[in-house]
């Protein structure tokens, strides 16, 4: 029996706001992460964290160490044995609940206790994690998803029957993968407040690293999002993919007007075009663009869905043709696999929310995973990536030719070095004095 001994959290915040890195049309912070980790009595030591952008870390901090007596002194095996009513005792304690319930920050900081716990799991299980899901019995994936709120749309006979189906073929598909890799874009190219010689020397580059498919921001001026999409769209000729993303920064009428005139460049999908909750909105903007763009132009968003309950609904009114989960603004692996059935059962491709600190590490097994056991299929499927931070990851993301290689230690990708915690500790790391 492995017991979980202590849950330590660590603030840690990188100065990324100075370069324009991540820079959006709302956003403009220090990337940074509450890091958990939790100690064990004679294992390995789990890890997981949630991403937030500087200021307000602390916040997400202390919503971890209100949570954490739900983790410490448990059993590994006890929450392998019973994983919904441990998922429970993090989102429906009877006083913090009143925080969310199951969403903001509360809920972030459930997913980093959730994800080192995960990571804590597939570690002493000796495998990475996309392969210790993937090789998980159905009935025991099953018995990993909450289904309360969601069975209108998705029932548990239903989500075995996803997962049994996803066994045939899976040794073809993993051979695949590792002959291959798996489909990525770039968002590095196009962030907001990089010059125009920058997004254009950039995008050459990418270009020549071999990735066909890039993501820039949009959501400033119309007139300059036009022509920084333009200078894009020159560089990777009309083959390649190019994804926008607004950040929610337009209103409904605003996105499908903006959008008109964007369709000049033929973009793949407008990527949170307005409001995150607004279903409805997303919904009207994903007609307005099959008119537009006769289907070539998708509505994508999901990187701040706030819970499994907020995907059904964007599924249920037909509001996304693409689906992004993120591995840690929700409750963890368990509400995640609750989202990826619920993408298969709807017919919708997943394609993770990544980059920050640490999210390529986490969704690439997401993604793998989705792809052997659930959605089964590689169409429309792909995996931001952005090139920021790995450095500072034991076990950093490897790519190729534009394409993600199939991370191979045991765990979640998510051990932090201990060097660069030292170094980015808030407020006292060398790099805050």
């Amino acid at each position: 029996m492995t017991s979980i001994t202590e849950v330590t959290v660590h603030d840690v915040r990188f100065p990324t706001a100075a370069s324009g890195d991540g820079s959006d049309a709302i956003n403009r912070g220090d990337y940074s992460a509450t890091y958990v980790e939790l100690s064990t009595d004679d294992g390995p030591t789990g890890a997981g964290f949630t991403f937030t952008n500087g200021r307000g870390n602390e916040i997400t901090c202390a919503a971890v160490d209100a949570l954490a007596h739900h983790v410490r002194g448990r059993t590994v095996q006890e929450v392998t044995v019973e994983p919904v009513a441990f998922w429970r005792s993090l989102v429906a304690d009877v006083q913090l609940r009143w925080l969310g319930p199951e969403k903001g920050v509360i809920h972030m900081a459930t997913g980093a206790l959730v994800n080192a716990v995960w990571d804590l799991r597939a570690k002493l299980a000796g495998k990475p994690m996309w392969r210790y899901l993937a090789e998980l019995p159905t009935d025991e994936l099953v018995a990993n998803v909450d289904f309360r709120h969601i069975t209108d749309a998705l029932t548990p006979d239903e989500a075995a029957a996803i997962l049994d189906k996803g066994r045939d073929g899976l040794a073809d598909r993993l051979a695949l993968l590792e002959r291959e890799g798996f489909p990525s874009y770039t968002t590095s190219v196009g962030w907001l407040g990089y010059p125009d010689d920058k997004v254009r020397a950039l995008t050459r580059e990418a270009y020549a690293q071999g990735w066909r498919a890039m993501k820039m921001k949009v959501g400033g001026p119309p007139a300059d999002d036009l022509r920084r999409a333009r200078i894009i769209r020159s560089e990777i000729g009309p083959d390649a993919l190019l994804m926008m993303d607004a950040n929610q920064v337009w209103d409904v009428d605003e996105a499908i007007t903006n959008m008109t005139a964007l369709a000049e460049v033929d973009p793949y999908w407008i990527e949170e075009p307005t409001h995150a909750d607004d279903i409805l909105g997303h919904a009207r903007i994903a007609r307005a663009m099959d008119e537009l763009a006769g289907g070539r132009c998708r509505v994508a968003t999901g990187e701040v869905a706030a819970n499994k309950v907020i995907f059904k609904q964007l599924l249920q009114a037909e509001a996304i043709g693409v689906m992004q989960i993120d591995a840690c603004r929700v409750g963890g692996v368990n509400e995640v696999l609750a989202e990826m059935l619920l993408a298969a059962k709807f017919g919708v491709p997943i394609c993770p929310h990544a980059g920050g600190v640490g999210l390529c590490e986490y969704v690439q097994h997401l993604a793998i995973f989705d792809y052997l056991r659930v959605g089964a299929s590689l169409e429309g499927r792909m995996v931001e990536y952005v090139d920021h931070l790995h450095e500072h990851f034991v076990d950093p993301v490897r790519t190729r030719d534009g394409r993600y290689l199939l991370p191979a230690a045991p765990g979640y990708s998510a051990t932090m070095r201990p060097e660069s915690i030292a170094t980015f500790r808030f407020p006292d790391g060398p790099a805050w004095r």
